[in-house]
């Protein structure tokens, strides 16, 4: 009995690179009808449509609709930049390094687009309830990084109590600038982490 070709084989980070290109490509149609017509009056099939997808598609990379305001692609990015700062700069200041270095790898449109997403999260309630989900995942992403950083336990109190009061203040921090439509959340970043590493003077 013969066999039959062998199908070609995608190398797998060639089939993530495309997956990640479909999600992105998802999230920003998704991010200019909810800027255009309102997060609440948007369905899932106009995003789909929009997209050039079918909703079953969509739902193959999106549970829900409001996935695709939650999903932050910088998060990785962020983190791995931060790991690979000096190693005599604290977890803080690593950050802020980071968040200083990030505006000039991102392009001006992409980062324009994740600023309208994280004030985005904050307008809207519902979105804003789904979001402290979103920031429980925060805390274990950061005490990872602070321990990789220190040498010392990710379950470490004081590891994951740092990461907490970093999320803590990004939130306070991103929160109040929801009602500025022309807010810098990078400053907005920076200056959180400022007042954290002076140890939340008042």
């Amino acid at each position: 009995m013969t066999s039959s070709p062998a199908e070609p084989i995608e190398p797998t980070g060639l089939r993530e690179r495309k997956k990640a290109r479909t999600r992105a490509a998802i999230q920003r149609h998704a991010l200019r009808l909810f800027h255009e017509q309102g997060y609440s009056a948007t369905t899932v099939d106009q995003i789909a449509a929009a997209a050039e997808i079918s909703p079953s598609t969509f739902f193959r990379y999106f549970p829900t609709k409001e996935a695709t305001v939650l999903y932050d692609p910088f998060d990785p990015v962020l983190i791995e930049a931060a790991l690979g700062q000096p190693p005599e700069l604290s977890p803080a200041a690593a950050l802020r390094a980071t968040a200083d270095s990030i505006r000039a790898q991102i392009p001006a449109e992409d980062w324009e687009r994740e600023r309208e997403r994280q004030l985005l999260v904050f307008r809207e309630p519902e979105l804003r309830t789904a979001v402290m989900d979103k920031f429980a995942e925060g805390i274990d992403l950061l005490a990872g990084l602070a321990a990789r950083r220190t040498g010392r336990a990710v379950d470490d109190f004081e590891v994951r109590n740092w990461a907490g009061a970093v999320v803590g203040v990004v939130m306070a921090a991103f929160a109040g600038a929801a009602a500025d439509p022309g807010a810098d959340t990078l400053v907005i970043l920076d200056k959180a982490l400022a007042h954290l590493e002076a140890g939340l003077p008042l």
